[in-house]
């Protein structure tokens, strides 16, 4: 599919110095660290990341859990490389990727059901339908089984108020668009950015959690704001993100992320 090629193409570019960009900003590392620990809350045997990247998240989880079974799909062949490298090196024989997108799980992991997907840093914002990959996702799913998803969130209020105090309108309304387009001036990702009812709908399962990222921490693409603002502000802001953060102010965040579990039947 040509629009799955574009998104893979633009990660291929993007694995290129990805881990060094990362491994550079706390706000990142912040953040997902604070996923991993939703995911670890709950039993799991046989696990799927959707949107890998360059496997920072599967090989930490089947490097700590070496009797759980991990899978994991990218749409990057690149990211996909640079993520089997990482599982040759360390003898994971616990992991096994693929490149390709939700809808091509039947064929690259054929009767295979999970009890946890999860999915970190908004990959499912660029799929091209979430309804369909949703359903997708739903029948790998075992009964009683979770969803750890996360979605770059549409109406991130500070970020917009911020790109109006810096004057640039286009950038404050840019989520609200059809098609997002992604963080990057230059580089056009297609991507689409929704708000929480929406997402709940298209998904499609009972919620059983949710919260919001970067309320008032300033989100991970603000370096200068990371770079000037004392730590000791900085860590007060993250507290109190995590003490509104699964209020309705928590849904104007930059990320937000949502548990789903299905039915025991």
């Amino acid at each position: 599919m040509s629009y799955y090629r574009e998104v893979g193409q633009y990660y291929d570019k993007d694995a290129v110095d990805f881990e060094r960009r990362y491994h550079l900003n706390p706000a990142l590392q912040r953040i997902r660290q604070s996923f991993r620990e939703r995911v670890k809350l709950h039993p799991q045997s046989t696990v799927l990341e959707v949107g890998f990247g360059p496997g920072f998240d599967l090989v930490h989880f089947a490097e700590q859990f070496p009797e759980q079974q991990y899978y994991g799909i990218d749409i990057s062949e690149e990211m996909v490389r640079l993520t089997q490298e990482k599982i040759d090196t360390g003898k994971l024989i616990n992991a096994q990727v693929a490149p390709g997108s939700v809808e091509h799980l039947n064929t690259l992991f054929p009767e295979i059901k999970f009890d946890m997907i999860y999915v970190f840093f908004g990959a499912l914002n660029t799929v091209d339908d979430l309804s369909h990959a949703m359903s997708c996702l739903r029948n790998v799913l075992k009964p009683g089984g979770r969803m750890v998803l996360t979605f770059v969130n549409k109406y991130y209020l500070a970020g917009t108020l911020i790109e109006l105090l810096k004057g640039k309108p286009k950038n404050a309304f840019a989520r609200w668009r059809r098609v997002w387009g992604g963080y990057s001036p230059t580089n056009y990702l297609a991507s689409k950015c929704y708000a929480p009812g929406s997402i709940c709908e298209k998904v499609a399962l009972p919620l059983t959690y949710s919260r919001g990222y970067s309320i008032v921490y300033p989100a991970w693409y603000y370096h200068k704001l990371h770079k000037i603002l004392p730590n000791a502000l900085l860590h007060m802001l993250w507290s109190i993100d995590d003490a509104v953060s699964s209020t309705k102010l928590g849904t104007f965040g930059e990320y937000m992320l949502y548990e789903f579990q299905s039915s025991e039947t």
